[in-house]
Parts: structure tokens; C-alpha cells; sequence
């Protein structure tokens, strides 16, 4: 451990808590150097546990006894910084009520195919820009027996600080990558594609045949508008959850969570079990 005491908000290193933007971060010039932010001791163990490379810490002094011990020392000789709570604040632009933020390096991304080897539900992110919504989606994704999340390059990156938090780390549990295509890409490897939409020839949830399908790919769309025609004309199925009281639809992560769920594949473990 290497703790290095701050004292003002251009300290050599803290850059990556304060400065840097999401797309910096994401260094989309060289994604070998790229680095993303994880907070709170619970999230910091799920993304050590599922081999992520810490980079840096930052915490409180009091925390490096106390919550954030555990994490300090399976993290190696790596920066632990530290400094009076009101500049941390300052750095971070808010209180750090968890105890402790850690600097990750982004990982190597595995390739679709890879993913899908032996997946039997996967589920399609398709221009998904709320971070709270992805991290919700991530963390029902990794509950309910999802094998693989494939996003569409303009949905919001998985490992944006806010989409990690909202997951409690799920990000780390799930295989992702980012897909071009995904339609042609999903077909290809075996898989029927179920576009969650409200169309006229849409089938309930819960339609005998979809439910028998071996290998299925969810389709999520955006919080707004919901996924584009080409995403709908292209799937195998389209696919409504029934409604009441006159409600249209749910919110993009609660339709996931829902999805999952009816759709879970038969290696899902039960829980009643």
C-alpha cells in the first residue's frame, strides 16, 4: 500500500476521480489505456473477483483502517489517496458516502461469438442512453440468467460510473461487448431475435412458441421512442407484455426485468429450490 496524501485538486494522479470526462476515460484512441471508475467496497470486491486490474484508490484516511481496508489489501502497491473529506469532495463534486472509489483498466472486450458460445438467452441493448437504465438492466441481466448483453454502439457504456453503481457491480458478472448488426450477427450463431415492441402483429410474452425457442435474443429499446423500424422489421418475433388500467408500456428496465423472467432459459436455477 502507497497512501499519498493530496492537499490540493491538481495532485500528480487524481485526474481520473475529477477531470476526466467518460469519453477521456474511455480513451477511444487507445482502449488498452482506457480506465473506468468503481465505487463503494461492494462494488470494488465484485469487479476484483471477476479479475479487473485496479489501478488507483481514493478514500477518506478513515476509511483506510476501517471500510476500506479489505479492499487496500488485495489491491497490491497501488496509489491509495487520501485528504481531508471537504477536498475529496471537492475533487469528486460530491461526498464520498461509500468510503472509497478505485480506478479499473478496462478490460479487453470478448468477441460476439465468443459470448454466444453455449448461450441459450442473450439480450440486445439497442440504443439505451439512460446510465441508470443500463446498470438496471446489467443487474436484472445477471439475476435472471441472462449468458450475454450486447449493446448497439449508441447506447450508454456499461462501465460509466453511475451505469456501474446502479448494477451493484453486475457489469462485472455478465459477458458484454458492443455489436454492429445485430440481427444478421444473432441469426448467424443460431439464435431467433424477440423485439420487445407494441405493433399490431405482436405476440404476448408469454406465446407457447417463443417460450419454446432454444436460443433467443431479447431486444431492448430506447426509453423514449422505443426501437427503431428496421430493429422491429428484422426480428424473428415481435413481442408485447400484456398491460392493465390502460398503461402502454413499462420503463425500458422494468420490461427487461420482466422479460428475463418469462423467458428464463431451463438451465435457469430456480430459486424456489
Amino acid at each position: 500500500m502507497a497512501v499519498v496524501e493530496i492537499l490540493s485538486l491538481s495532485h500528480p494522479g487524481v485526474e481520473v476521480f475529477a477531470t476526466l470526462t467518460e469519453a477521456q476515460l474511455r480513451n477511444r484512441l487507445d482502449p488498452s489505456k482506457g480506465i473506468f471508475i468503481a465505487e463503494s467496497p461492494k462494488v470494488i470486491s465484485v469487479a476484483l473477483d471477476a479479475g479487473y486490474e485496479p489501478v488507483s484508490l481514493l478514500c477518506e484516511r478513515r476509511h483506510i483502517e476501517g471500510d476500506a481496508a479489505p479492499i487496500i489489501s488485495r489491491c497490491g502497491d497501488i496509489p491509495v489517496y487520501t485528504g481531508p473529506r471537504e477536498l475529496l469532495a471537492a475533487l469528486t463534486g460530491y461526498t464520498l458516502t461509500r468510503g472509497v472509489l478505485c480506478a479499473f483498466r478496462r478490460p479487453q472486450l470478448p468477441s460476439v461469438e465468443k459470448i454466444c458460445r453455449g448461450a441459450r438467452r442473450v439480450v440486445v441493448i439497442h440504443g439505451v442512453v439512460d446510465t441508470t437504465n443500463i446498470g438496471a438492466i446489467f443487474r436484472s441481466a445477471a439475476a435472471l440468467g441472462i449468458d450475454g448483453v450486447f449493446l448497439t454502439r449508441d447506447s450508454c457504456d456499461p462501465l460509466n460510473r453511475r451505469a456501474v453503481r446502479v448494477s451493484m457491480g453486475s457489469v462485472f458478472l455478465v459477458p458484454w461487448t458492443w455489436i454492429n448488426d445485430p440481427q444478421a450477427w444473432l441469426n448467424s450463431l443460431g439464435f431467433k431475435t424477440a423485439a420487445m415492441a407494441l405493433t399490431p402483429d405482436s405476440v404476448a410474452l408469454d406465446h407457447p412458441q417463443l417460450m419454446s425457442e432454444e436460443r433467443l435474443a431479447i431486444v431492448m429499446g430506447t426509453e423514449g421512442d422505443g426501437l427503431p423500424h428496421h430493429a422491429i422489421d428484422g426480428a424473428d418475433y415481435v413481442v408485447r407484455i400484456p398491460m392493465a388500467h390502460g398503461v402502454d408500456s413499462l420503463n425500458v428496465a422494468a420490461a427487461a426485468a420482466v422479460a428475463f423472467w418469462q423467458l428464463r432459459g431451463e438451465s435457469y436455477p430456480s430459486p424456489l429450490k
